[in-house]
């Protein structure tokens, strides 16, 4: 019978873990925190009785339906729309940008065509194939609005000038040439209604999983397994023998109010003399709910060092590089998977992650029940 042990509780391993132990496997999972779900966890502030999203707002969405059948089997989930707004230059604007974002920027009454056409004649058409993220934004809505709603957002998230970033970060926010202020353009979109931990909890919740908080690996575990899957970042697996990947961390500066604070649950600060991102207001991400106090986060981001969390990937020149080499190594390792963002080193979303997920274990409960070896990597390397 195969020892498995899982190396991290968010959602990449608690999926992992319950898709064997349905198979009659024994799994044992282990996380240094006092928590399970990572950076997804949620939990009641006691002074104001909100759900907060400890590590930073999440909020699911996804086109995906195996992904959103499969979540929905383990608590209940509430209709959410995200409706950002960013405040710039003494001004609220709702994003993505669209026709009322374009119409309230230029003080104009367009319609949809006319807007098309301003975006257009602002837009650097010489600039036919974006390489950075500054290129993008440039021949997308050209510079006004690049300055007011990405320059300083993004050299602020990053801690680099923009022309410094691939051009495939901002490939993520569009553009509208209507009224649609949604956030995102999934097809399912909600809120659990009781956290994320409490779904992550019910994922794990299973006679062949055992969990054990505040565990560190300890290298003496791998002579008690057969195989271990790692969310971890991918470099610490290693020991950070050839260095160290880059990557940004997250500051949060909580804050308790009477009523209701700003209105939303996240407006961005663009300008880049705010110190801040963007503020949480956590008792919006749960409409449902009434609370007459609020909490908030302010949010600051910076590079990560060596005690810090780490969220985002920077996957610069030198991280790609770095990278690179890590994944060598990697592919070399026989006792070991590496999944789920940290330990592929890549920005993923939360349905993308439980999509890759449930694919590694269809392909490890293939393998496993034919005797072949289980791989490194189930997903796409190539950098």
């Amino acid at each position: 019978m195969n020892k498995f042990l899982l190396v991290g509780a968010g959602f990449s391993n608690a999926v992992i873990a319950r898709e064997l132990a349905e198979q009659g496997y024994k799994v044992i999972v282990v996380d240094q925190r006092n928590h399970v779900a990572g950076n997804c966890h949620s939990e009641r502030d006691p002074e104001t009785n909100v759900m907060v999203h400890v590590y930073g707002p999440h909020i699911f969405h996804t086109d995906n339906e195996r992904v959103w059948n499969y979540i929905n089997q383990f608590g209940e989930w509430m209709p959410f729309v995200n409706r950002v707004k960013t405040i710039s230059q003494g001004a609220v604007y709702s994003l993505p940008i669209n026709l009322h974002t374009i119409n309230q920027f230029f003080g104009k009454t367009c319609s949809p065509k006319e807007a098309k056409a301003l975006i257009e004649s602002q837009a650097d058409m010489s600039i036919t194939d974006p390489q950075t993220f500054e290129e993008q934004a440039m021949r997308f809505v050209g510079k006004d609005l690049y300055k007011a709603f990405f320059y300083g957002y993004t050299k602020k998230q990053w801690g680099v000038e923009p022309k410094e970033l691939p051009a495939s970060i901002l490939k993520r926010l569009p553009v509208r040439f209507n009224y649609d202020d949604n956030y995102f353009a999934h097809k399912f979109q909600g809120m659990p209604k009781d956290g994320y931990t409490v779904i992550v909890e019910n994922i794990l919740n299973h006679e062949n999983i055992e969990v054990c908080l505040n565990t560190a690996f300890d290298e003496s575990m791998k002579a008690e397994f057969d195989h271990i899957f790692w969310s971890g970042p991918l470099d610490a697996y290693f020991g950070f023998e050839l260095g160290r990947l880059g990557y940004r961390t997250l500051d949060f500066e909580a804050f308790r109010d009477e009523g209701d604070f700003q209105g939303n649950a996240v407006i961005n600060y663009g300008d880049e003399e705010v110190p801040y991102t963007r503020i949480s207001e956590h008792k919006h991400f749960a409409p449902w709910e009434h609370h007459e106090r609020t909490i908030c986060y302010r949010e600051f981001s910076r590079l990560c060092g060596e005690n810090d969390i780490p969220y985002y990937p920077i996957r610069l020149v030198k991280d790609k590089v770095l990278l690179q080499k890590y994944v060598e190594k990697a592919n070399k390792e026989t006792q070991v998977t590496f999944v789920g963002r940290l330990g592929t080193y890549r920005y993923l979303d939360m349905d993308v992650t439980i999509k890759e997920a449930l694919e590694t274990a269809d392909n490890v409960k293939a393998s496993l029940a034919s005797g072949q070896k289980l791989e490194p990597f189930y997903v796409n390397m190539d950098i």
